[in-house]
């Protein structure tokens, strides 16, 4: 089966056929259902596929590949305490988001920052129409994005709470990893290292190396869903 007859076994199983229902529980209008399961010429977003996923209780790696269970697997209690601690506040689509933009220099770091009992003030609110999901802001540090996104820039991203198990592999992500006592920040694309126990780190600037690290070390993590450039004359 293709995504998107698996996208309509989803609904044929859990919501008997009613597509309605169906883009009610997840949080999106009843015309992105049609568009994937009408015609089926659309593909479904990501964004879409997530909030399939997360309010479904369905398995990504089978709506993706058809591999496994169609419903996920029971959370794990050491699952649990990660989702207590990093919960997702942005799960459902919001018409315009107030996204919190935060001054990084002014946390311990990303730990901190993602933590709901000590998150800082933000120093400022974005509010942008048609974004996906966004839980924060932050200004970009340093150049090894460039030149997709440059020193000043503003990223917006989702947090991930369930850490290195949940990267799709590919992707840009805001990190923190510690590394021989010192904690790092930095945003880099995440690509499967040479064994399962570690994970590299590429950078857009090409005087920029990969990099692997051990995945053990990342201690908080989020998907870049959108980036900011101002542009001024000079």
């Amino acid at each position: 089966m293709t995504i998107n007859e698996r996208f309509e076994e989803v609904i044929k199983t859990l919501y008997r056929g009613n597509k309605r229902a169906f883009a009610q529980s997840i949080g999106v209008s009843a015309t992105v259902v049609e568009n994937v399961v009408g015609t089926r010429q659309g593909k479904p977003s990501y964004d879409v596929l997530e909030k399939v996923c997360a309010n479904a209780n369905i398995s990504a790696e089978w709506l993706l590949t058809g591999r496994g269970d169609m419903i996920q697997s029971p959370i794990t209690p050491e699952q649990a305490v990660i989702k207590q601690q990093f919960p997702l506040r942005s799960d459902l689509a919001i018409g315009l988001q107030s996204i919190p933009l935060y001054e990084l220099d002014a946390t311990a770091g990303l730990v901190s920052l993602f933590d709901t009992n000590s998150r800082q003030v933000p120093i400022s609110h974005l509010q942008i129409p048609d974004l996906p999901p966004c839980d924060g802001a932050l200004y970009v540090r340093g150049d090894s994005m460039y030149p997709l996104l440059k020193s000043g820039d503003i990223v917006l991203y989702k947090e991930i709470p369930n850490g290195v198990r949940s990267i799709l592999w590919g992707e840009m992500y805001l990190l923190s990893f510690t590394l021989d006592g010192e904690d790092y920040i930095t945003i880099k694309y995440i690509q499967k290292g040479d064994d399962e126990r570690t994970v590299r780190l590429v950078s857009h600037n090409p005087h920029h190396s990969p990099k692997d690290i051990p995945a053990d070390s990342i201690r908080a993590l989020a998907l870049v869903k959108a980036s900011v450039r101002f542009n001024t004359m000079g």
